[in-house]
């Protein structure tokens, strides 16, 4: 699923302490948690492993234990991505997303305002 089918289909991710799992692939450029701003989604990043699996990307955040924790209640992971295929260095490909952990495992995945000062 692509990543505008998936908001759109308001399709949910998930949670399991330290781990999202969202139900597409993308290129992560950058992600924003509290005041933590993460850019190295390398395999030697200190703090994100990423792994793609078939349908779907598992974001293990290594800094805190529980990601519902880590993120307050009216707060959102924000993630900056592009599509799988499409050219990073074009900035209108660049898409902003908000992942609000809900209930006991659910992420909503919405896009974000293009007003939101932190992101870029």
């Amino acid at each position: 699923m692509k990543i505008k089918e998936a908001v759109a289909q308001k399709a949910s991710g998930l949670y399991f302490n330290n781990r999202i799992i969202l139900p597409f692939h993308a290129h992560f450029l950058k992600m924003i948690i509290d005041d933590e701003i993460y850019t190295d989604f390398s395999i030697s990043s200190k703090h994100l492993f990423v792994s793609e699996e078939g349908s779907f990307t598992n974001i293990y955040i290594k800094d805190f234990k529980n990601i519902k924790d880590a993120v307050s209640r009216y707060e959102a992971v924000k993630i900056v991505c592009v599509e799988k295929g499409e050219d990073v260095f074009d900035l209108k490909n660049h898409l902003k997303l908000a992942l609000y952990p809900e209930g006991r495992h659910n992420i909503k995945i919405v896009f974000t305002d293009e007003d939101i000062l932190l992101i870029e």
